[in-house]
């Protein structure tokens, strides 16, 4: 029965899909990104640009979490892989340094912290529909996200929202630890919110979506398109196309592997089969745990159990297929 469940959700979930497409049978994305914080949302920031018969990116706008700088810098990190895709004309949009509760009071005012990716987010919002929303996909904190619905609160039924974050129902987890507020806010409003999971130490989440320094130098060398002017990387050195950046980015962990969970959330978007989804009362975070509330109406999506294996042959795929256009 609970196999027959999952796929009954699943498939509901598939057909969700359908309708967040637009006449052109891809779906309309922002993805929201602290792209200069590890190595996996350059993965997925290249992942999501090079589906493009899936997807339709509108924009990328970008936050701040504790590594990897400031806005500027985890912008220009956004920009190095969206050159280095071939897309350099993808629009980029800076978001919020500050947290949530700091920034809320001003957020009505002009040029707030996070200003330029609160108002596009809004913007791209109001032109999809409850039938047809826009996909946001947000891999980093939630406070561009959490700003946005503040700002304008009738934006909420026009955005699925799904983020990579939480140790569920474990507290912790990089993203949602750089601002809990901005998560308890997303919670109690009614955006269609679904959360693939990170789960250190476990297989049920993202963080088993595992890559090897060995399998990165074996598979990744070359892959995308080649782009006429070389890209200078983070670490140095020059780059022409995204695979051998995606091998110097391996290069400069200290861990033999790593997981590329930024890029598993992209994944499931793409192909709700490569996960299980359950639907869940919404919980709230207090006193450093998760509170049930399991006669809350508001209902979230949980994302677990990912498909390894289909996802990084995926990506290998598509960037294959991406440089021997």
């Amino acid at each position: 029965m609970k196999r027959i469940l999952a796929a009954v959700l699943t498939a509901s979930i598939f057909l969700v899909f359908a309708g967040c497409t637009r006449d052109s049978g891809r779906m309309d994305v922002v993805f929201d990104s602290d792209a200069n914080n590890e190595i996996d949302d350059q993965h997925a920031i290249a992942y999501l640009l090079l589906n493009e018969g899936t997807f339709h990116t509108l924009g990328i706008t970008t936050n701040t979490t504790r590594n990897g700088g400031n806005i500027k810098l985890q912008t220009e990190e956004a920009q190095r892989v969206t050159r280095l895709v071939g897309r350099p004309d993808t629009p980029l949009y800076e978001g919020a340094d500050g947290s949530f509760e700091e920034i809320l009071p001003h957020v009505k005012e002009a040029g707030f912290d996070g200003a330029d990716a609160v108002n596009f987010i809004i913007a791209q919002a109001k032109k999809h529909s409850p039938k047809k929303p826009l996909v946001l996909l947000a891999v980093g904190k939630l406070t561009n996200v959490a700003l946005a619905l503040a700002k304008d609160p009738s934006i909420a039924k026009r955005i699925r929202l799904v983020w990579l974050g939480t140790n569920y129902p474990a507290p912790g987890e990089y993203n949602f630890d750089n601002d809990i507020p901005s998560v308890n806010y997303v919670l109690d409003t009614d955006i269609p919110f679904e959360i693939t999971t990170v789960c250190y130490g476990k297989k049920t989440g993202t963080a088993a979506v595992r890559v090897s320094q060995e399998y990165a130098h074996a598979h990744f060398p070359g892959l995308g398109p080649q782009v006429p002017e070389a890209v200078e990387g983070r670490h140095g050195n020059s780059f022409t196309c995204f695979g051998d950046y995606a091998v110097d980015l391996f290069e400069h962990v200290p861990d033999k592997d790593r997981a590329l969970f930024d890029m598993s959330a992209v994944a499931v978007v793409k192909n709700p089969a490569w996960a299980q989804a359950r639907t869940i009362p919404a919980p709230v975070f207090q006193d450093g745990k998760w509170v049930e509330r399991p006669d809350n109406p508001r209902k979230i999506v949980l994302w677990e159990h990912f498909d390894r294996d289909a996802i990084v042959e995926d990506f290998v795929r598509v960037l294959s297929d991406a440089r021997n256009r």
